[in-house]
């Protein structure tokens, strides 16, 4: 492991091409065949592969092979690497050290927690450091965010066109700048959501049809996560139906048995009062 970090740490890229043209083999086709072998037997598509990423096409082996063991050198098991390659073919011609380097070092992402956050999000291996992740992380930090493996996914988000018009949106709900730093704070995932399919339907359904205060928004922001259609309305309105109350959090976060069993102790508790 210690011979890992060293390397990660070291300025010399991670993906080094041979320094002397290999040889031309007499058969240019057995060779690209032997490729399109490579890449499905780490289960990539490589019709698709190579659709999404030509410049694949007059890539040599050798070349994957390296970037397959430099995968590996950050502890991606295999059929890891090869979901991630599939998912973002583009890799398989890019260098993944300047963005590995920059989880490390830059986020301070712990090393063992790097497979969890390139698993999760493929894309952060292909996005530019210098215009894409550092500036939506001086963003994500001006927030108050520290970041973690499941919350990197973030960094490959467009700053002006997806990140602030959320923070934007939440400030027009009535919310101030750093209330809205503070529930971001808490529930990351209201940055993953979408502002016309996500967050103002359920901010209009919380403050038109369930007469809500603001407050207890700022208090439980996970709000938002949850499925307005499959849990806020239909708990909402049974909650309704017999003239009760809950805070957002008890109302939410409990699977569908213990809130059915809670709305039954309440009724039986109204019926013992009488």
């Amino acid at each position: 492991m210690q011979a890992c970090r060293f390397q990660l740490h070291c300025p010399q890229p991670l993906l080094k091409h041979p320094t002397t043209t290999p040889p031309i083999p007499k058969d240019s086709g057995l060779l690209f065949r032997q490729k399109l072998l490579y890449l499905q037997s780490l289960n990539i598509n490589p019709h698709k592969a190579l659709n999404l990423n030509p410049s694949l096409r007059s890539t040599p082996l050798s070349s994957l092979i390296y970037l397959e063991r430099s995968l590996s050198s950050v502890d991606l098991s295999r059929p890891s690497i090869g979901r991630i390659l599939d998912m973002c073919p583009l890799l398989l011609t890019s260098d993944p050290l300047p963005p590995i380097n920059f989880l490390l070092h830059e986020v301070s992402l712990p090393f063992p927690h790097l497979p969890l956050s390139l698993t999760r999000c493929p894309r952060l291996l292909v996005a530019s450091v210098p215009t894409q992740l550092r500036p939506t992380l001086l963003f994500l930090t001006s927030l108050g965010l520290v970041l973690n493996s499941h919350t990197t996914l973030l960094l490959v988000s467009d700053v002006e066109n997806t990140l602030k018009p959320k923070i934007n949106f939440l400030q027009s709900l009535g919310f101030d700048e750093p209330e809205v730093n503070r529930m971001v704070v808490r529930s990351p995932g209201l940055l993953t959501l979408s502002v016309e399919n996500n967050l103002r339907p359920k901010a209009e359904f919380f403050l038109e049809e369930m007469e809500g205060d603001l407050e207890e928004l700022k208090r439980f922001p996970q709000y938002f996560s949850f499925s307005l259609e499959k849990k806020i309305k239909p708990r909402h309105r049974a909650l309704v139906e017999y003239g009760f109350k809950l805070p957002l959090s008890k109302m939410l976060k409990i699977s569908d048995g213990e809130f059915n069993a809670r709305l039954i102790e309440m009724r039986l508790q109204r019926v013992h009062k009488r």
